[in-house]
């Protein structure tokens, strides 16, 4: 057997495990979103205008994401067994929550099969590259996406744009860390969320996984304590116009009682008026 019909049964192999996964991957995601548990229903536990906000960044973040896989699969290569981790885990979620109904959805999910990062996972080492150029193209693809669908998210709904000149920030800085303190991608989002978070500017964490577990902490904080600020807001404006509802209930209430006792009262009157005149 040559060595070209090995590289493509390991192709083969690489995309038949991949699909299986995908496959498990959107059958969970379907029961999960067809649910009624929280997840599902965020209306339930958020108010109106945080959701919106969430759904905002969330197309944002997944720009971001596809961008940085692209960023480190040409020109770093720190830490490789993490971001071979990262791009398959990204892979199969834009993979799971793809629309695969249509022909260009079978076509796009092909090309998001992470060939070089299954083969280093599995084989320890890489098919063609650290990341082939049609991987690149198709990342490429999806920063795109996620910039329409926010932009189609917030003009229907009538939201504000400023959350891109946040994002730009955050992007410019950035690409600038990197480039005036000669540091690695994964580096430079540390140090850059740090300043943003008011957390400092240092690197938080000597290995990769500690610097990525610094990223959880810095945004997952930073996102909650926005939450929670909205929900705390919410729930003293909902009790402040439920006190004020349940107030105006009582006036209400106490008026059309006075309205029925005017109403007896002119009712009696006239019917002893009546009666004054058929004595008369």
């Amino acid at each position: 057997m040559d060595d070209i019909t090995i590289f493509f049964r390991g192709l083969l192999f690489e995309i038949i495990i991949f699909l299986i996964v995908v496959a498990i991957g959107t059958f969970v995601y379907k029961r999960v979103m067809s649910s009624s548990n929280a997840l599902s229903n965020l209306g339930e536990i958020l108010p109106e205008d945080e959701i919106h906000t969430l759904k905002q960044v969330f197309y944002l973040i997944l720009m971001s994401l596809a961008f940085i896989d692209i960023l480190y699969a040409l020109i770093s290569s720190e830490g490789i067994i993490y971001f071979v981790i990262f791009d398959i885990a990204l892979s199969l979620f834009l993979a799971i929550t793809l629309d695969k109904s249509s022909l260009k959805g079978k076509i796009i999910l092909l090309l998001l099969v992470p060939f070089d990062s299954i083969n280093f996972l599995l084989f320890g080492s890489l098919l063609l590259s650290y990341i082939d150029l049609i991987h690149v193209l198709v990342f490429i693809y999806f920063v795109k996406l996620y910039y329409d669908k926010f932009r189609q998210y917030t003009e229907s709904n009538g939201l504000s744009v400023t959350i891109v000149v946040l994002f730009a920030l955050i992007f410019i800085s950035f690409i600038l860390t990197q480039i005036v303190e000669d540091v690695y991608p994964l580096d430079s989002l540390v140090m850059v969320s740090n300043a943003f978070t008011s957390n400092g500017y240092a690197v938080l964490g000597t290995t990769i996984a500690g610097k990525i577990n610094a990223l959880i902490l810095v945004w997952g904080g930073y996102i909650l304590s926005g939450v929670g600020t909205a929900t705390l807001t919410a729930a003293i404006l909902m009790k402040h116009f439920n006190h004020k509802f349940e107030e105006n209930e009582r006036l209400n209430k106490e008026l059309k009682e006075s309205i029925q006792n005017l109403e007896e009262l002119i009712k009696s009157n006239e019917s002893s008026g009546q009666s004054d005149d058929k004595e008369q």
